[in-house]
């Protein structure tokens, strides 16, 4: 069993991308495509624990935003319990994090994404 806790500095800057460009996409008001960014920046930070709960609440943000009851109570346990999954290294591998998918199946990672790990030296 592998325990993470901070996301590596080569991982770090892809995060942060995507957390940005979620941020400029919700100030647009262009919240389908804030929303991608956050399943994304999921999907980047899920195995550290800080990073993936950050995510959590921001989506939990996002679904009062939205006015999303589901979206809300969908994410309050995953706020709770992710990154304590991430701390003991059992996420779902490519769950984009949101109510609208069950918590705990993995889903096939992008090429894009897959990419980004490659690029910054991470095994999935």
């Amino acid at each position: 069993m592998k325990f993470y806790t901070v996301l590596p500095k080569s991982l770090k800057p892809f995060y942060e991308s995507e957390l940005n460009s979620y941020q400029f996409e919700y100030q647009s008001d262009n919240l389908s495509n804030a929303w991608n960014h956050l399943e994304r920046a999921h999907i980047i930070g899920q195995k550290y624990p800080f990073a993936h709960t950050y995510v959590h609440w921001k989506m939990l943000q996002f679904g009062i935003k939205i006015k999303s009851g589901k979206e809300v109570i969908g994410q309050i346990p995953r706020l709770i319990f992710g990154g304590v999954k991430s701390f003991v290294g059992k996420i779902p591998v490519g769950n984009p994090g949101g109510a609208n998918v069950p918590p705990l199946k993995p889903f096939p990672i992008d090429k894009e994404i897959q990419d980004i790990f490659i690029n910054a030296g991470i095994q999935v």
